[in-house]
């Protein structure tokens, strides 16, 4: 037996250990808070980087305690309907919708809207009305009349699910969107930046000189977006581009990936005395930049000064995609570059954003073609983590929740949930990208 599979069988018992123990400990299906990698409570989306608000988190978590482990049947134990056949996107959607109300779904935070985003690219397929209704309805709990959100934009993540008021305003052409969404853009006139630019990741002392993968999902596509849609695209190309070449310029190694993230400060607990970098490469975050390089890319301009630039940072990290990709499941490991270790798995939310970003690199020609068979095979392989439970609902798994910076063991020992957001949405854009390729 090679050692990836004794890796692969170990994980499967930790991880199936791991849920029992939960849902023996905690009543209702509910999980502890989540804690940070020296133990501390993590906070709220305004200063966990990836973590999420808490009553996101818990309620995309209410299905954690659940373990579908044979891919090919459902909850119910029940063969799975043919995977060719199902169109998992709306499956996926109907079944989030029957879960959480807009007014239930959770705070203004960017899981939730990183899932509302997907739900809106499936609205756009399908023209569903009541996905976008669903849409506005969530958006209208925190926009009021007069274009006011009671939202300080202290944080990148913060300012995410500022794509759905751009998304609102394109449908709606109301005015209120577009007010709620300038708050956002002329908040970055003022936001501390490091000496060369990037964005901190948060205001908040703990975030001070640091740049995170994760952080330029959480801007730059809605930078490209409101300045399409209200033509501002001369700062807002600019500034999303730059964003982009900063982070990469520090996070990117000679593997082609990415660390978590570079403190400018080097005071970090987790950063390197010499290059202020973290010390993995965790998958999510990777996830995250790759997303956003792609989808900035398909905003820029042919002749923009910074493509050339960030073409390359994608070539060379589809490069380590490619080496890096696990080559029995498809998916990517949470630490990207140790795959060879018994305690690593396989993750969901991050797997879902490389097939995206390896898919749409190939379709818009930034990467060669063969990297389409590196997403079919990513794609297959996430699919395998979807089935319908025996309420008729789907259940999505093997997805880490919210994380902060840590080192191999902290993110290896993070919570494997079932339905959380991140991948939820990761899973949304990657489907409705490959789904008919």
């Amino acid at each position: 037996m090679s050692a990836r599979v004794r890796g692969a069988l170990a994980a499967a018992l930790l991880s199936c250990a791991a849920l029992v123990c939960t849902a023996l400990a905690v009543p209702n299906g509910t999980v502890p808070a989540a804690r940070s990698a020296r133990g501390e409570a993590i906070g709220d989306a305004g200063d966990a980087g990836d973590a999420g608000d808490a009553a996101t988190i818990a309620g995309a978590r209410t299905h954690a305690a659940r373990s579908y482990p044979n891919a090919d049947t459902s909850a119910s134990g029940r063969p799975s309907p043919d995977r060719s056949a199902t169109d998992w996107s709306t499956a996926l959607v109907d079944s989030t919708l029957a879960r959480y109300t807009p007014d239930k779904i959770g705070g203004w935070s960017y899981p939730v809207g990183l899932y509302l985003y997907g739900q809106y690219l499936v609205h756009q397929r399908t023209h569903q009305q009541r996905y976008l209704d669903y849409i506005k309805q969530y958006v209208d709990r925190f926009v009021d009349s007069n274009g006011d959100i009671d939202q300080s934009f202290n944080s990148l993540d913060s300012m995410q699910a500022g794509r759905l008021l751009v998304i609102l305003h394109h449908e709606t052409g109301a005015h209120r969107y577009q007010i709620a969404a300038q708050k956002i853009r002329k908040r970055l006139d003022s936001y501390p930046r490091t000496a060369d630019g990037g964005f901190w990741h948060a205001t908040s002392s703990s975030r001070a000189h640091q740049l995170w993968a994760d952080g330029v999902y959480m801007v730059t596509p809605f930078l490209v977006e409101y300045g399409k849609e209200f033509g501002d695209s001369a700062y807002a190309d600019d500034e999303a581009a730059r964003q982009l070449t900063v982070y990469g310029g520090h996070l990117q190694r000679t593997n082609g990936l990415l660390r978590h993230a570079y403190d400018e400060s080097k005071t970090a607990d987790w950063a390197d005395t010499t290059t202020g970098q973290a010390p993995e490469h965790w998958c999510r975050a990777v996830g995250w930049y790759a997303m956003a390089d792609a989808t900035v890319l398909d905003a820029l301009p042919a002749d923009h000064p910074r493509r050339a630039q960030l073409t390359g940072i994608l070539r060379r990290l589809a490069s380590g995609l490619e080496k890096t990709q696990d080559p029995l499941s498809g998916r990517w490991f949470q630490v990207m570059d140790k795959g060879e270790r018994p305690d690593n798995w396989t993750e969901t939310s991050c797997s879902s954003m490389f097939a995206f970003a390896l898919s749409r690199g190939v379709q818009r020609g930034y990467l060669d073609r063969h990297y389409a068979k590196v997403a079919k095979r990513a794609y297959d392989g996430v699919l395998q983590r979807i089935s319908l439970g025996s309420d008729g609902r789907t259940h999505l798994t093997d997805i880490t929740i919210g994380t902060n910076v840590g080192n191999y063991d902290y993110y290896i020992d993070r919570i494997r949930a079932t339905n959380d957001f991140h991948g939820l949405g990761a899973f949304l854009i990657m489907s409705e990208q490959l789904r008919a390729r």
